[in-house]
């Protein structure tokens, strides 16, 4: 049971401690540099209020003032809505967009196919393969930098950091059922990668758009509407409802995947 998730993280494994470790070493020079970044509070809270309110709204600050020289609302700004909500967010449906259209590509998945394994089984285990990544690249990254911030003699709530790091998952898997759909309409995994990419820029930048405009509603399509690191942790505000609705929406994108798929001609 599970042969094909285990197979498929077995092959990702190696790159994704590697991104781990990237990520980690990256959160510590971040962390390092908030000394020097409180000493010049002022100067930076004034540039701060000078920025436009969509550039605002992209670093989370739509639901309200938070201070760049407290040690959360400059992880929230330099980690987690940059580096965690969007570049993640892109490199989870680069990775899932390849999964199908990558062995169709390479003739692989005629294969696969030809043992008795039915296409659903195919197609929900290498989505579940996602999951281990995640969970290491989450593991990882929070340890570090809750550490880090000890290190240099400040303090962040531990569970305000748990939980941001855990409601990444559903929203970071909402991305990868994007890149999923996206693999298994297009037979070439480029196509399908790049479409993947472009969608989760394009739907960062829409949910950042409407909220500065006071149009929530019209950003309740993109998964960044569902998970807001910067709330998280500078308001211990946990959006369990929006965790759901992002659940809900990966099972929705799984299972029309996995018609399209079962429709789908690989030959």
């Amino acid at each position: 049971m599970f042969e094909i998730t285990r197979y498929e993280f077995d092959r990702r494994v190696k790159g994704a401690v590697v991104l781990a470790v990237l990520l980690a070493v990256m959160s510590f020079g971040i962390v390092a540099l908030f000394p020097s970044i409180e000493t010049s509070g002022a100067d930076l809270e004034a540039y701060w209020e000078s920025l436009p309110p969509a550039m605002k709204a992209a670093f989370g600050a739509s639901g309200g003032a938070f201070s760049l020289t407290t040690m959360e609302g400059f992880l929230a700004v330099e980690l987690y809505q940059f580096f965690w909500l969007l570049l993640l967010g892109i490199y989870t449906a680069y990775i899932a967009g390849g999964l199908i259209a990558g062995d169709v590509e390479r003739g692989r998945l005629d294969v696969l196919l030809a043992t008795p394994v039915s296409r659903s089984k195919v197609i929900v285990e290498k989505f579940l393969s996602l999951v281990p990544t995640l969970v290491v690249l989450n593991v990882i990254v929070g340890a570090v930098v809750y550490v880090s911030v000890v290190a240099i003699g400040e303090s962040v709530s531990l569970s305000d950091l748990v939980v941001a790091h855990l409601l990444s998952i559903p929203y970071l898997l909402a991305c990868g059922a994007i890149g999923l759909l996206l693999s298994v309409l297009f037979d070439h995994a480029d196509v399908a990668q790049r479409g993947g990419l472009g969608a989760i820029f394009a739907l960062f930048l829409l949910d950042s758009v409407a909220s500065s405009a006071d149009m929530g509603w019209l950003g309740a399509i993109s998964p960044t509407h569902y998970y807001d690191p910067t709330a998280i942790l500078v308001s211990s505000e946990y959006d369990w409802t929006g965790a759901v609705v992002l659940l809900a929406g990966i099972v929705a994108l799984v299972l029309v995947s996995r018609v399209i798929f079962q429709r789908k001609d690989i030959s």
